[in-house]
């Protein structure tokens, strides 16, 4: 997902197919490479006018072939396609976006199904010492929590210490963005 809150991700609608644009690097190739895939265009391709590493070039493609899929079933959202588009990061309003659905319809399919992230631990200190504080992320690739989910009801924005808001865009984005939601 993005920074910009306009931006429903590595979306192939923002912008039209142009090579001269593809070659040029600039915060909005991102969605010409998006479009020229949706287009059709190959890897090969793509490395040839852009540079950018095939590896990254697969994993973009993998994304539009999942959009692809999306739009194809439509409204018929099968729940290993789902699980599929979770795992690759999808957003439900994203997902919702390609069949043509709401995100509170996909939530409410994939919460039916069980589809909830982990929780997993970051090792900040390469298993040398046991860790004195957690880092923490959620992902939909895991199969079991590295720590429980605890059941009290309380909230804690953490916007201080080493990644204190002023020092990364995605940490202040997180932080401004949780306090405004609450």
């Amino acid at each position: 997902r993005m920074v910009d809150e306009n931006v429903n991700g590595f979306d192939p609608y923002r912008k039209k197919v142009n090579d001269t644009q593809l070659k040029q690097p600039t915060d909005k190739r991102m969605f010409v490479l998006a479009a020229a895939l949706k287009s059709g265009y190959s890897v090969e391709k793509l490395y040839e006018l852009t540079k950018i590493d095939p590896w990254f070039l697969n994993k973009f493609q993998n994304i539009i072939k999942n959009i692809n899929l999306l739009e194809k079933l439509g409204g018929s959202l099968t729940d290993e396609l789902l699980i599929c588009s979770k795992k690759l990061g999808f957003s439900d309003k994203q997902i919702a976006q390609f069949v043509g659905s709401t995100e509170l319809a996909v939530r409410k399919h994939r919460q039916e199904i069980g589809v909830v992230p982990s929780i997993k631990q970051i090792d900040t200190v390469a298993g040398e010492w046991p860790a004195s504080t957690n880092y923490l992320y959620m992902t939909y690739s895991g199969n079991e929590n590295d720590i429980e989910p605890s059941n009290s009801d309380y909230t804690m924005v953490i916007g201080s210490g080493v990644y204190r808001i002023g020092s990364s865009v995605e940490f202040d984005w997180c932080a401004v963005g949780c306090l405004r939601e609450l």
